[in-house]
């Protein structure tokens, strides 16, 4: 039969309760779920089921405040292996990345504009030019060389032209060797010359100052001695290119000069265009 009454008069101080259980309290478990066992048995079943509700819940808050104090409980509830398993799953990277950051110190990123190596800068170098007005390859290269060294020395136009068109006398633009000087034969050479001592692109000779015979032999300390004795010719520039070839070689045949100054001049400008 139902049990009509209100709650207040199921807890009624009047009504019997039963004792059935005499163990000792000291003796009888303080779980929540011993304790929601032995209510359960007890009185009316509203009454039973009221009273161990509540017990439970105190029960339970007093769990979560001993662990915290004891820093045993974590009060995010943990979840389930396999729900893990699912959230993760989907993205393998990011478990990757949580790996990283746990186990490396943290570091700047690099800016990405400043990693990316600059190019490296190239020296632009002269290409050879063909060889113009009949010349050979080692003819033009000896007319290069005469006219790099005279713009290192910062000589002008002009001065390039009456050098080219003096080797071109001399010489006929190559590096001879003296057969009087077997010393001279050591060096590299082209050709073998039988005037005097004299040596090189501008047959120059060591007997009348001109230098030492190695240096002579060397195109490009040649050049400058040449070059270095026309700039001390008061006037040069003003002067006829046989005239003033003439002033620095002291030759017996001044006039011979002035025949090779047009292609001297094709020459040079082949020179100094490629050299841009």
């Amino acid at each position: 039969m139902p049990d009509d009454r209100t709650l207040d008069d199921q807890l009624a101080p009047s009504e019997p309760i039963d004792r059935s259980d005499d163990t000792p309290s000291c003796d009888r478990s303080t779980s929540p779920r011993a304790a929601y066992a032995r209510l359960l048995t007890r009185g009316p079943a509203r009454a039973r089921i009221v009273l161990a509700t509540g017990v439970l819940c105190c029960l339970g808050l007093t769990a979560v405040a001993q662990g915290a104090r004891d820093g045993s409980a974590d009060p995010t509830p943990a979840a389930a292996p396999s729900a893990l398993a699912e959230r993760a799953e989907p993205d393998p990277a990011s478990r990757s990345l949580e790996r990283v950051a746990v186990s490396a110190s943290p570091t700047r990123t690099a800016d990405p504009d400043t990693t990316t190596p600059a190019p490296k800068k190239t020296t632009r170098k002269p290409v050879d030019p063909a060889p113009v007005v009949g010349l050979d390859n080692a003819q033009m290269e000896n007319a290069e060389e005469i006219v790099r060294t005279g713009r290192e020395m910062g000589m002008p136009r002009r001065a390039l032209v009456i050098a080219v068109a003096t080797a071109m006398q001399e010489s006929n633009l190559y590096n001879v060797a003296s057969g009087v000087l077997p010393e001279s034969r050591e060096y590299p050479h082209q050709g073998i010359g039988w005037d005097h001592d004299s040596v090189g692109l501008f047959q120059q000779r060591s007997s009348s100052g001109w230098g030492e015979v190695g240096d002579l032999m060397d195109p490009e300390f040649a050049t400058r001695q040449f070059l270095s004795a026309l700039a001390r010719v008061p006037g040069w520039q003003q002067m006829r290119l046989t005239d003033a070839a003439q002033a620095v070689q002291i030759s017996a045949y001044p006039e011979h000069y002035a025949k090779h100054e047009w292609r001297a001049t094709k020459v040079v400008a082949a020179c100094l265009e490629a050299g841009q």
